[in-house]
């Protein structure tokens, strides 16, 4: 039998519930309540920003298709995205909340706000020279060399957009900054004014570019630079209540600046393997035939949907939390921590990864096909889909062990690791994209994810002992009976759909992925809640509360 007890204190960022399921299979949720509060609001903003994305990527692939113009495309944005991903989501807030928290606590505001600007000032000098060097490296290629219309197009593109970079390295460390105040809403709602601008640039910019396909894409690249001053702006106001102001602070021999840079290129490397999986087997694809790139990356997209909503917002919550805990040396609560949001993580994107996967042709045709998207283009998203979604809960999971080594201060083991699994996908893409295009990348994903995930959670075993994961693991099968259970069902729910009403309309395809999706969630949360997984019946203790304060007026503490 399991008895719930609940203790309420006061935390830094609010209200707090810590829950101890007693008995033989005693199992600790650190906080789950205010985890899922925090982590929540922050994942209604991302979730709002990543359907933006979504609805991003429908106007891009009706606009653009799948082919070599949008390989071009993709490619060339990929880089400076990647820098993106690497800073945004990754290595630069893992290294720089860190520090920035240890300040406030240790030195004041005042060092605190010194040390950022310190940072932001080492960022535009080092931004700026590489945005220099590589403008100037591929102008001469240009210059020098005749190359096939396809790369030379993803040369200009790039040349146009990679000044991004410079933009999403100052909107990285302001993320980074409010994060580290306590706020994660207004930072991942940034994304959101991004998101906003790249649409419109199809509508408003293309256009204006001519009346092909290789001349109007120039408009999206000129929409990416708008969208990243967009998405750094967008923070400022709420930065400035708080009392930031901008001063120029020298960042030679500036101690913060060091720690940061020291901690920041290693960690690009370990907290970010997915998107610097993605940018490895992009590159290889592109040279091995039309269409690859670009059916891979929409695949992609949609991975990220689930993954950003809810992985990446419980890790960028996770860091300045973890952080605290490790300055304080707190290794019981951290560990508790860490534990409480792998459980959580497991339980939300398992279902979501299964979805992914039995649903994934209407899901594609859904959202993508249409304009310039046509039923073959369905087609090869779906295998890349099928074969890139068992690696959600890895790559989520990834994020959240990784942060765990950065706000101990571990910036090497992270490193090591993914080294290790990047020269892993690299040999599986290699070997797998020639026979199975898109869908050998998202093989090669699936398994350097699983590795790296695996490699990272042994590894935090050793550095802080036992994790006292049995009730976790006895989690585990329950959860996997019931994602069977629930992608049966959903699959037999679609092919039945398909027989009665087919799928054309957008009413129809609408409900050949909402009926099975509903369909499969209630049965995986009834199996689940039957079950008593302590993830589960904690998350729908919490909506219910929710639920029950929206109808009763009372707000949250």
């Amino acid at each position: 039998m399991i008895v719930v007890k609940e203790q309420w204190w006061r935390k830094p960022a609010g209200l707090a519930v810590f829950c101890v399921f007693e008995g033989k299979d005693s199992f600790n949720l650190w906080g789950v309540s205010q985890m899922l509060k925090s982590s929540g609001a922050m994942a209604a903003a991302t979730f709002t920003s990543r359907l933006l994305g979504l609805a991003r990527e429908m106007v891009y692939s009706r606009f653009m298709g799948v082919g070599w113009v949008t390989d071009a495309f993709l490619l060339a944005f990929q880089i400076p995205n990647l820098f993106r991903r690497l800073l945004g989501e990754g290595a630069l807030t893992a290294a720089f909340i860190p520090i920035f928290k240890e300040k406030e606590k240790t030195e004041g505001e005042q060092a605190m706000w010194r040390a950022a600007n310190g940072v932001i000032s080492a960022l535009i000098i080092g931004a700026s020279a590489v945005v220099g060097i590589v403008l100037l490296g591929v102008s001469v290629a240009l210059a020098a060399h005749a190359f096939e219309p396809r790369t030379e197009l993803m040369l200009r593109l790039l040349r146009v957009m990679f000044p991004y970079m410079l933009l999403v390295c100052l909107a990285a460390v302001f993320m980074g900054m409010l994060n580290a105040r306590g706020y994660f809403f207004i930072p991942a709602m940034g994304a959101t004014a991004l998101n906003v601008v790249m649409i419109a640039s199809v509508f408003w910019l293309a256009p204006q570019m001519g009346h092909g396909l290789p001349q109007q894409i120039f408009g999206l690249a000129i929409g990416v630079l708008a969208a990243g001053a967009a998405q750094a702006a967008f923070q400022l106001p709420v930065l400035f209540r708080e009392g930031f102001r901008y001063r120029w602070v020298s960042p030679w021999n500036n101690e913060t600046v060091r720690l940061v840079v020291s901690r920041m290129i290693p960690g690009a490397i370990g907290v970010a393997a997915f998107q610097i999986n993605i940018a490895v087997v992009q590159f290889l694809a592109f040279w091995v035939g039309a269409g690859i790139v670009s059916s891979f990356g929409f695949a992609v997209r949609l991975m990220e949907l689930p993954q950003g909503m809810f992985g990446i917002s419980l890790a960028t919550y996770m860091l300045p939390t973890l952080a605290g805990l490790a300055v304080e040396k707190n290794h019981s609560e951290f560990r508790s921590t860490v534990r409480s949001g792998l459980a959580t993580l497991l339980f939300v994107n398992w279902i979501s990864s299964v979805l992914l996967f039995v649903l994934a042709t209407p899901i594609i045709r859904l959202l993508f096909q249409g304009g310039s998207f046509k039923a073959a283009a369905t087609s090869e998203v779906s295998f890349a889909l099928e074969c890139l979604a068992p690696a959600l809960v890895a790559y989520s999971s990834v994020n959240v062990l990784a942060r765990a080594f950065y706000a101990l201060g571990d910036i090497k083991t992270p490193m090591k690791i993914s080294i290790f699994c990047l020269v892993l996908n690299a040999v599986l893409a290699g070997g797998l994209v020639f026979p199975l295009r898109q869908g050998g990348l998202g093989i090669a994903n699936t398994v350097t994810s699983a590795c790296n995930a695996g490699l990272l959670l042994f590894a935090l075993h050793k550095r802080l002992g036992p994790l006292e994961l049995a009730p976790f693991k006895k989690s585990v099968p329950v959860l996997a009976f019931s994602g069977i259970a629930a992608g049966l069902a959903a699959w037999c729910a679609w092919i039945l759909w398909e027989r009665q009403f087919g799928h054309h309309g957008i009413a129809m395809r609408m409900g050949a992925v909402f009926v099975p999706s509903i369909l499969g969630g209630a049965i995986y949360g009834a199996i689940a809640l039957a079950f008593k997984v302590p993830a589960a019946a904690e998350m729908f203790a919490f909506a219910l509360a929710r639920l029950k304060r929206a109808t009763t007026g009372h707000a949250a503490d």
